[in-house]
């Protein structure tokens, strides 16, 4: 028993460090789902109790909090006796410290936010997750998401996101036309845009580094264009290293713009939200971050005089008429425990949360109120129905312009090559070291975590 614990906690620490947002054989029962067939149980009306861990923490996520709030009452009037708690927890909390100790000590609770790559995977491994084949299976809504890879460990899945996002560029369409600059087709365009802005006074790009997590979403991309995406997939295996003169290439990209004076000076003691602020201050003018930002830019609560002023475009290829390549993934959702599978009742409570959480109604109600694109399939023509605000349907038109889309590195390599790259890209961003000795570290880091089979 000792010696299970012991290798869970080593599979735990390896699990994300420094990155948000921002894929398990299992030990979980093969049991049908509750309701699925058989004879039932007679129902019990007598009160039980089951936690939510959510991380819909702060204003910038109450759309989604309420969604979640209309879902648990939903759940709860269809399932006599049940009470569901919602826990509300940082994201960053959640993942790297709260969650994993509860894993590591088997007791997590019966419904959670997670990371489907690499942690639901680490998770599902142990027999902490339970197996919910056979329940969207049951529902009928297992081929409806656009990917359950994230969430899916030898044929099982473990999850289900909540919904997708890309990551691109934010931007001031109202000083943009002022100043008679136009969206950039190429990195040289947006290069010389950026001097601009500089040149006015201002901040080309918001950023904000004290979590590594945001500064290397545009690392990621960058390198994804100089070297293509295909070499993220190859890290892994050996079959690409991060040494490859393209992918170092992208990183110094990244580099000389911190050089050039891109960013605010003290970046890597700035928080998330800080960067937000840089942009409905007026201070900067761009922000590469992800698609759910758009709920900060559309609540006249948090961006005041902004709202309608910001716009959205993909980060330009190095070159123009190249392949438009985008961060596209859906990676975050909800796990359940799989001491659940013990209950029929709390199998029953799963089974109406997820009816009731994963649906058309619900997408689009994520998509109209907080700006999340969809996880499940959906046309375009309905999601530009959704919306007819500016910022949406330039993000709308930015996800039909992507030519090839790949996931978050930290969804294809280990978590202790996630944390040399965390800790180097803050490194190179404090001029304590170059991108090139940086991304050797990193291939070192590589090489001992492909060699010890983590």
């Amino acid at each position: 028993m000792k010696k299970k614990s012991l290798a869970l906690m080593m599979s735990l620490l390896m699990v994300t460090s420094a990155f948000v947002s921002g894929c398990g054989g299992s030990k979980s029962s093969d049991e049908p789902a509750a309701g699925s067939g058989g004879d039932k149980p007679a129902v019990s009306n007598e009160p039980f109790e089951m936690t939510i861990r959510h991380t819909q923490v702060g204003d910038s996520k109450k759309f989604r909090l309420a969604l979640l709030q209309d879902v648990v009452k939903k759940t709860e009037e269809a399932v006599p006796g049940l009470k569901l708690n919602l826990d509300a927890v940082d994201s960053e909390v959640n993942r790297k410290e709260k969650l994993r100790g509860e894993m590591a000590s088997g007791k997590p609770p019966e419904i959670f936010d997670v990371f489907g790559s690499p942690d639901a995977g680490v998770y599902a491994k142990e027999g902490l997750m339970l197996d919910i084949t056979p329940i969207i299976e049951e529902l009928g809504i297992k081929d409806k998401f656009t990917t359950l890879d994230p969430f899916t460990v030898d044929g099982k899945v473990y999850g289900l996101p909540i919904g997708g996002s890309i990551e691109g560029i934010f931007y001031n369409k109202e000083y943009f036309e002022q100043k008679g600059l136009t969206v950039p087709k190429t990195l040289a365009e947006l290069d010389s845009i950026a001097e601009k802005i500089k040149a006015d006074g201002k901040i080309p790009f918001a950023q904000s580094s004290k979590d590594a997590w945001i500064p290397l979403m545009t690392t990621n991309n960058l390198w994804s264009y100089y070297a293509g995406p295909e070499v993220t997939y190859g890290f892994k295996t050996g079959e690409t290293k991060w040494t490859d003169p393209k992918v170092v290439e992208g990183v110094k990209k990244h580099q000389e713009w911190v050089e050039k004076g891109y960013y605010k000076k003290g970046e890597l003691g700035f928080e998330y939200a800080d960067m937000r602020n840089q942009i409905i201050s007026g201070e900067a003018m761009m922000m590469m971050d992800g698609s759910w930002a758009n709920s900060v830019f559309r609540d006249e609560k948090q961006a005041g005089d902004k709202v309608g002023k910001i716009g959205y475009f993909n980060l330009p290829p190095v070159n123009e008429g190249d392949p438009v390549v985008v961060m596209q993934d859906a990676n975050n959702g909800y796990g359940f425990s799989a001491s659940i599978k013990d209950d029929p009742r709390k199998m029953e409570a799963v089974k109406e949360f997820i009816k009731n959480m994963w649906t058309d109604e619900m997408q689009l109600r994520g998509l109209k109120e907080d700006g999340v694109l969809p996880a499940m399939k959906m046309d375009v023509e309905t999601m530009n129905s959704t919306s007819d605000e500016p910022i949406m349907q330039d993000i709308f038109k930015a996800v039909s312009e992507i030519d090839k889309s790949f996931p978050a590195f930290d969804a294809l390599v280990q978590a202790s090559v996630n944390t040399a790259l965390s800790i180097g890209i803050q490194q190179v961003i404090g001029g304590e070291i170059d991108a090139a000795k940086m991304l050797e570290n990193v291939q070192s880091a590589q090489e001992a975590a492909n060699e010890s089979g983590e």
